[in-house]
């Protein structure tokens, strides 16, 4: 467990080395009709960009090491190809299959939400599918509108609500479990009881998060975002063993 449940991270020059190598190669992704047509939601306002960045398994891009100072407090795990998570100007639009409230959500409460819990079938219902070990922000431009949004405390609230969850279950049946209920009432109790936190960033600046940590983008407000919009890039390893998932 991250006590306080997220450490920032000053850049460093390692970082800012990473973080100019990541941002001139998502460039060339991010002009990529293929790449928009696949990843441009909400109005067009962001770019999610599930493992479009094309680093190694162990950070390193184009012969750049990912190396941090985060490196020393989290497990040695390879890591996957890095979600490009780009924001732009006018973030969030309403996109034309969106709730209304789905999007009245989005705005008011930054989209809140816990990682690895995916939305299944018509009615999205929550099941663990993905149990990171942690989650790792790096900036890789100067953004400090529409910003990462986290609720420290909110994974003490969430490691406990599904510890009693899974109580006396096999593992093996984890994944398997409607968790929906369970995690809307943990997730109104975060946002009813723990602050609201803003972490602008810019380039070479990370964000060390547990797991469980509630998290999400704020709108963007009177700061906005620039043309080349607000970049993040993020790794989130999985555990091989998902009851690792609980433990602190």
């Amino acid at each position: 467990m991250i006590e306080g449940g997220f450490i920032q991270f000053d850049a460093t020059p390692e970082v800012m080395a990473w973080a100019k190598a990541a941002n001139a190669v998502a460039d060339g992704i991010l002009s990529d009709s293929a790449m928009q047509a696949k990843w441009l939601r909400h109005g067009k306002t962001w770019f999610v960009g599930v493992d479009a960045l094309p680093n190694d398994d162990t950070g390193a891009i184009d012969g750049v090491p990912l190396r941090g100072p985060s490196d020393d407090m989290v497990p040695d795990m390879p890591l996957h190809r890095g979600q490009l998570s780009v924001i732009y100007s006018g973030y969030p639009q309403k996109d034309a299959d969106e709730t209304d409230a789905a999007h009245r959500y989005r705005k008011a409460k930054d989209a809140a939400h816990l990682d690895g819990l995916l939305g299944e079938g018509p009615q999205k219902r929550r099941f663990l599918r993905e149990p990171h070990a942690y989650i790792l922000a790096v900036a890789l431009n100067d953004c400090t509108a529409a910003p990462l949004v986290v609720w420290p405390g909110s994974e003490e609230i969430m490691r406990e609500a599904f510890t009693v969850a899974f109580a006396g279950m096999p593992q093996s049946m984890w994944s398997d479990i409607d968790v929906t209920e369970i995690y809307a009432d943990a997730r109104k109790e975060v946002l009813e009881c723990c602050e609201r936190v803003e972490l602008p960033m810019k380039a070479g600046q990370s964000v060390l998060l547990d797991r469980m940590v509630i998290h999400g983008t704020a709108p963007e407000g009177k700061d906005k975002v620039p043309a080349a919009g607000r970049r993040l890039a993020f790794f989130r390893p999985q555990f091989d063993n998902m009851r690792d998932w609980l433990r602190d």
